[in-house]
């Protein structure tokens, strides 16, 4: 049927009854065809013209004789299209036929009917069948067995042929029924498999469409640091002007210049002042957003593989998923990576040794290093140029068709020029032997070292504020009685290992403060006076990597355990055992990773329970080489391994 236009520029459509009028296309065909023989025999040849006019005529006549067709002729002629239209559909009833019309590309997937059985044996199916008495049926059937056994009594009769064939016809529709319902099952499972299918495409679509948008996200927010830094630096460059006008008085001057040269102070509990670092400020930049593309991966599926260094990795981090990460390794290179592109963005360079370990958060990077010394680093300090080709994708980093990445050269060299060299804030330099374990939070950091010592750094000034000596802090709890719970102040006599770090791990909270040690014992410092608040007892190995919340302390030991604390208690809430020493740890919010010597990382789901692998060296036989550190946040798990690669999943 044709559409109509109220403002009556088109042709009203013939329909069965005209709108309403009573008239047929029929009766209307029919006039057409009288009136065109007609005006034929009118004008047609003489000698037949009569005959045919006076039978025309006839006809005509003959129809018009018909009032009821004379008026609803002449009804029709004298309506217009808009008024027939509205006379015959009402505007609501225009509107349910307009949204209950079907598109074309709806009624072109409708699934194709494979049932073998018509619609009415599937009716016949659905219909409810008349109670079948299991009971009575049993029953009768131990009759018949007995009377076949000839235990019956003998007054039983057996049922007549009759009975039989009725109940034999019975079981043989609904054996047919039930024929048609496997049919009608399986019909179904087929067309859920088609919607499946067809759910699954969508998915790949909505994930593409997530993936542009996480990725226009990321540019946007680089634009916005990028405008905050010039911001700031122009508030800079007007307050340096400032201050070169104002004359310098005497009172800024510090006050005892051989406090500010002192390396050691004569105590080790004597705060340590050092220079400020001046004409560098700290920028923390927090995202708007968090990606959350990872989310919608199955556990354990491969995102990138990144060549990243020639030697063991020693240490890395991100702040975020497929944000920065910041990776070091005994190829005395610390590089910056784009998680997203999977490119190397730069080097961190200034430390003269292999960096034993770091810590991401936000823009702000601190790295310990084999040298002694700790830097700071601003990342948001780094001019966003175009980047080199050899930065931008490394000769040894190629994409395939699957976005994976292929080694085909060496890693880059850490000579190679770099657009963050003006990134380094400040550096730390106090502690006398290498640093093994940093952690700060907001401006407060903690350092352990192979000297023996914690230290606390203030990141404002860019001080050591306070030194922990932990072989003083182990000689106060042997000499001490003890007054709580059987893990306080307990003495254990244990030798510290010589081939661990004597300091495995630190983490810092407010004046709290976790430390794990070679001689197997975590401390807890309250850092306001400087003393052993609780020491937990009950790994027999060096501590390699730890981390607790507000409720749970989770460590990770060279005695192939990992062991979960409560605070509230101190005692052990629960432990697990691998066949391999644990080199790094790390949990989220619903699961623990960590790198136990295999070629996979280790996976616990806290919720459900389960243990599983994840990783290159998971399922099938592999030759990946064995993890050394493992970081996860939010499901999205970095591992670095002793070949120097890098591998990103989804846990």
């Amino acid at each position: 049927m044709e559409e109509y236009g109220y403002d009556g520029s088109q042709h009203a459509a013939q329909d069965d009854s005209l709108l309403g009028t009573g008239l047929t296309t029929r009766h209307i065909e029919a006039f057409g065809r009288k009136v065109t023989s007609t005006a034929n025999h009118l004008m047609g040849p003489a000698a037949t013209a009569d005959a045919h006019y006076q039978t025309a005529l006839t006809e005509i006549h003959r129809e018009l004789r018909r009032p009821t067709a004379q008026r609803r002729l002449f009804a029709l002629a004298q309506t217009s299209p808009t008024d027939l239209v509205r006379s015959k559909l009402s505007t609501a009833e225009i509107q349910s036929r307009a949204l209950s019309s079907l598109p074309d590309d709806l009624l072109a997937n409708i699934p194709a009917d494979n049932s073998s059985y018509s619609l009415f044996q599937g009716f016949q199916a659905t219909l409810p069948e008349p109670e079948y008495d299991e009971k009575s049926h049993r029953r009768r059937s131990s009759k018949h067995q007995k009377l076949l056994d000839g235990t019956a009594p003998t007054k039983a009769l057996p049922s007549s042929k009759g009975g039989l064939q009725a109940e034999r016809s019975k079981l043989n529709r609904r054996l047919d029924m039930m024929g048609v319902r496997k049919n009608m099952c399986s019909a179904e499972i087929h067309e859920i498999d088609s919607k499946i299918a067809n759910l699954n495409n969508m998915r790949k679509i909505v994930l593409d469409r997530l993936a542009g948008l996480e990725l226009d996200e990321g540019e946007l927010e680089t634009k916005i640091v990028d405008l905050d830094t010039k911001i700031e630096d122009m508030e800079d460059e007007e307050e340096m002007v400032t201050a070169q006008a104002t004359p310098k008085s005497e009172a800024d001057e510090p006050s005892d210049p051989a406090l500010d040269a002192s390396f050691m102070s004569e105590s080790i509990y004597q705060k340590l002042p050092s220079h400020s670092p001046r004409g560098r400020k700290m920028r923390s930049i927090r995202k708007k957003s968090m990606p959350i593309l990872h989310e919608h991966f199955e556990p354990g599926t491969a995102i990138k593989e990144i060549p990243a260094h020639n030697d063991i990795i020693t240490a890395l981090d991100f702040d975020y998923p497929f944000g920065t990460m910041v990776s070091a390794a005994l190829d005395d290179t610390v590089r910056v990576w784009d998680l997203h592109e999977g490119r190397c963005a730069g080097f961190l360079e200034g430390h003269h040794a292999s960096v034993r370990c770091l810590q991401v958060e936000d823009n702000i990077v601190a790295t310990g290093s084999m040298d002694a010394s700790i830097r700071i680093w601003d990342l948001s300090r780094a001019q966003h140029v175009e980047p080199t080709s050899r930065i931008d994708k490394p000769t040894n980093i190629e994409e395939t068709e699957d976005g994976e990445l292929n080694d085909s050269s060496p890693p880059l060299s850490s000579h190679s020029s770099s657009n963050l060299e003006d990134c380094e804030l400040f550096s730390l330099e106090a502690h006398v032997d290498e640093v093994t374990a940093l952690h700060f939070r907001g401006n407060t950091l903690i350092s352990g070292s192979s000297d023996k010592t914690l230290r606390q750094w203030d990141l404002v000034k860019g001080r050591c504020v306070q030194t922990l000596d932990v072989l003083w802090a182990a000689a106060q709890a042997s000499t001490s009685i003890p007054t709580g719970p059987s893990t306080t102040w307990r003495p254990t006599g244990r030798q510290a290992d010589a081939s661990a770090d004597f300091v495995g791990a630190v983490q810092c909270f407010d004046a709290a403060l976790a430390c794990g040690t070679a001689d197997g014992i975590i401390r807890l410092w309250d850092l306001r006076s400087g003393q052993v608040h609780r020491s937990l007892v009950g790994h027999t190995g060096p501590i390699t990597c730890l981390q607790f919340d507000d409720v749970h302390l989770v460590t990770g030991s060279l005695d192939r355990s990992i062991r979960i604390w409560d605070l509230r208690t101190g005692s052990i809430h629960d432990a697990y055992a691998y066949d391999n020493p644990i080199t790094s740890m790390m949990f989220d919010s619903r699961r623990i990773v960590c790198a136990a010597g295999e070629s996979v990382a280790k996976v616990y789901d806290k919720t459900d329970g389960h243990h599983w692998d994840c990783g290159a060296g998971a399922g099938e036989a592999s030759t990946s080489s064995i993890v050394e550190h493992v970081r996860v946040k939010d499901g999205y798990l970095t591992e670095g391994r002793k070949d120097g690669i890098i591998g990103v999943w989804t846990c």
